[in-house]
């Protein structure tokens, strides 16, 4: 038996890199996906090559008019939604001084503010049918600490881990666990555009301030959205039930907590 079978799904930012990856990880364990993505057509592009099980719906986490047409469109397609993971984000650096307000609001709308009302209207239609669900937040290795250059980002998933907190504190009287990943440094499309923030800033060449950061993850490399599957599915599935409010790091060691 797979261990999702007959679940249904709504992840965010799944039109490519990790949202994507879990989307082809949880149709293989037996659930249905709706990727929602600001980008409708990657995501139908996507769906298509999945194929049968997925579906691309629009959704924009920064409005809420959109948000609740999401969740609407995904319950009326599969009957509910029993999974949620909150995987849309945006990164940005900058040192303390050059930080603007326009950029703070742009993350802290996505990162937080999104992640916060996506979860509220998934677990408004869990409430309603009574029957539990599984909600996942992604974090980051930087919500555990500050860095330098990385203050709004890293404030904004500090700010996701303590939102996994209360919302699972909150929500487990319903039986909808909510916890998190924490993913270290993960290669792919957004850590090209994470080195080129760097090679700004630090003054590094294009490509060098990623193959540092690989070389010093304790494990030997950076992480693939492919090491993060399995958190993501076990988090989703039954072998979960008891843990609650729990940020778990998926880092190739880089944070101990």
């Amino acid at each position: 038996m797979q261990r999702l079978d007959g679940k249904r799904a709504l992840i965010t930012g799944a039109a490519r890199g990790i949202g994507l990856e879990f989307a082809r990880a949880y149709l293989a364990e037996g659930a249905r996906v709706a990727l929602g993505d600001i980008n409708i057509d990657a995501a139908r592009q996507a769906a298509d090559a999945l194929g049968q099980g997925a579906i691309a719906v629009r959704l924009d986490v920064t409005d809420q008019a959109s948000i609740d047409a999401c969740v609407a469109e995904v319950e009326g397609a599969f009957g509910g939604i029993d999974i949620l993971v909150n995987n849309a984000a945006l990164f940005s650096a900058a040192p303390i001084a050059d930080i603007t307000r326009a950029d703070y609001d742009r993350i802290f709308a996505v990162n937080v503010a999104g992640t916060l009302f996506t979860m509220q209207a998934v677990a408004r239609g869990m409430i309603a049918r009574g029957q539990g669900g599984k909600i996942i937040n992604m974090a980051s290795q930087a919500g555990r600490r500050g860095e330098a250059l990385v203050a709004v980002y890293c404030a904004s998933k500090a700010g996701v881990i303590s939102l996994t907190q209360s919302a699972g504190l909150n929500l487990i009287a319903h039986g909808i666990n909510v916890n998190a990943i924490a993913p270290g440094v993960v290669d792919g499309e957004h850590w090209d555009g994470v080195d080129a923030f760097f090679a700004k800033y630090e003054g590094k060449a294009p490509g060098q301030k990623k193959r540092e950061v690989g070389e010093a993850v304790p494990f030997g490399r950076m992480g693939t959205a492919a090491d993060l599957t399995g958190m993501a599915i076990f988090l989703a599935s039954s072998e979960a039930d008891y843990i609650v409010a729990q940020t778990y790091n998926v880092d190739g060691g880089n944070w101990m907590s």
